[in-house]
């Protein structure tokens, strides 16, 4: 309990050593550039305060069961020897996380709005939430492969630079191609797919594949399959634009 209790104090102070800095940028800001009175004091203290509590639980909840479980489970996996359910698992995980992503929920719902305004699909509700969704769904679908690609790269030791190298000349190329309406949203779904949720098992999966597979380096194997889950997405939305 002690302990618990001793580790929770340390997120706590490392929470506030992270948030420091913007709270200093816009104190100065707001005191010294545009020399006004900060508005709402009492708010702006208690938010900050509730973020820095948000912030010192996610990150030990990160540290106490995220990253556990999903090394435990990378472990548990290497064990069994089924490569088919190793990548049934890291679509699912993938795919699970993205689709209900707060941050993508909120760009495809944009993106939906202004596609019926700009003319691109019909300006009715049931138009916009079939874009939205078939968006969602389109990244969600390249996440979870993304997430397959990654692990098959550990499995087989494919050098990461050549693959992320190779995606990227895919992704400048496809943009002389996809409608000049989806390439923003495109690049901007590769920004939003990685998630709370998502980045800590991801990268526990990574990193305990590597760890538990002979031959293979936690160091330089473990990690990269985030970089694989921001490129994809790029892809997948601008041919889904192209699609529809």
């Amino acid at each position: 309990m002690l302990l618990g209790l001793k580790a929770l104090f340390h997120s706590m102070l490392g929470s506030i050593r992270d948030l420091l800095p913007i709270i200093l940028v816009i104190a100065f800001f707001q005191l010294f550039v545009l020399k006004q009175p900060v508005p709402d004091l009492f708010g702006l203290l208690s938010g900050t305060f509730l973020v820095i509590l948000g912030l010192t639980f996610f990150i030990y909840g990160l540290e106490m069961g995220l990253f556990p479980i999903g090394e435990s489970m990378a472990k548990a996996f290497a064990k069994k020897g089924s490569v088919l359910w190793l990548l049934l698992f890291a679509f699912a995980l993938g795919f699970g996380t993205t689709i209900a992503e707060p941050a993508l929920i909120a760009v495809a719902d944009e993106a939906a709005t202004i596609a019926a305004g700009g003319h691109v699909i019909q300006a009715s509700e049931a138009a916009r939430s079939s874009y939205s969704l078939g968006l969602r769904v389109t990244v969600a679908m390249s996440v979870g492969l993304a997430i397959v690609l990654g692990v098959l790269r550990i499995l087989r030791g494919w050098p990461l630079h050549y693959i992320i190298i190779s995606g990227y000349v895919a992704v400048v190329l496809l943009t002389f191609f996809a409608p000049d309406f989806i390439i923003g949203i495109a690049y901007d779904s590769g920004g939003v797919t990685t998630s709370t949720i998502t980045v800590p098992l991801v990268t526990a999966l990574g990193v305990g594949l590597a760890t538990n597979i002979k031959g293979r380096n936690p160091m330089i194997d473990g990690f990269g399959l985030i970089a694989f889950a921001s490129l994809l997405p790029i892809l997948f939305v601008m041919i889904y634009g192209m699609v529809i």
